[in-house]
């Protein structure tokens, strides 16, 4: 297994992340955390693992971009009940992109959901490439830098820990990280969908 993470752990993880970027639903930022981690323990070079997940997020976003822009439309109105929620969607979106496209590209790659739809929808609501790009770069290399490095360092951490006292700081962190995810779902559920 070491062997097969070494050789090929880069290039699934650039495949993975590119994917949820263009659309698909994968794990992306999972897998972007796990190679972390395999970093941490010395698999993977986090040097080359930040990098690849922020190339891959562009390009990845990049791909759903022009998806959105070449077919979206004709997805949304290929049917009628999709078109009449369309011709109610699409023009305040519009202006929502015209207004706040930039900032909404580069947070959507932080939020998890709309990481996947943000790419389709600038290119839907006709957001100008270049600036989509611009906004896109910067998210991608934040959120490779600050997702890879929080768990470069928390993975290393997690194993000194485990290290030094046993079962009991495996379940203390079991313990934490579900608290965590469990403030994160309470905070996106109170606050960001208001």
């Amino acid at each position: 297994m070491q062997h097969f993470i070494e050789t090929y752990g880069l290039a699934f993880l650039f495949v993975v992340i590119a994917l949820e970027s263009s659309g698909v639903p994968v794990p992306g930022e999972t897998s972007l955390i796990a190679a972390a981690v395999l970093a941490s323990q010395g698999h993977l070079q986090i040097a080359e693992v930040i990098p690849v997940a922020a190339v891959a997020a562009i390009l990845g976003d990049n791909a759903g971009y022009w998806i959105g822009r070449t077919g979206g439309r004709k997805i949304l109105y290929r049917w009628k009940w999709l078109a009449r929620w369309s011709d109610r969607v699409l023009p305040p979106a519009e202006r929502f992109f015209a207004r706040h496209g930039g900032k909404t590209v580069f947070i959507a790659r932080f939020v998890i959901g709309i990481r996947v739809t943000a790419a389709w929808m600038a290119g839907i609501t006709h957001m100008t490439w270049w600036r989509f790009l611009v906004w896109n770069a910067a998210g991608g290399i934040a959120w490779a830098v600050a997702v890879g490095l929080a768990a470069f360092y928390a993975g290393a951490a997690a194993v000194d820990l485990i290290s030094r006292y046993g079962g009991l700081a495996a379940l203390g962190l079991v313990a934490i990280v579900l608290v965590g995810i469990g403030a994160l779902h309470y905070w996106e559920r109170h606050y960001l969908r208001r």
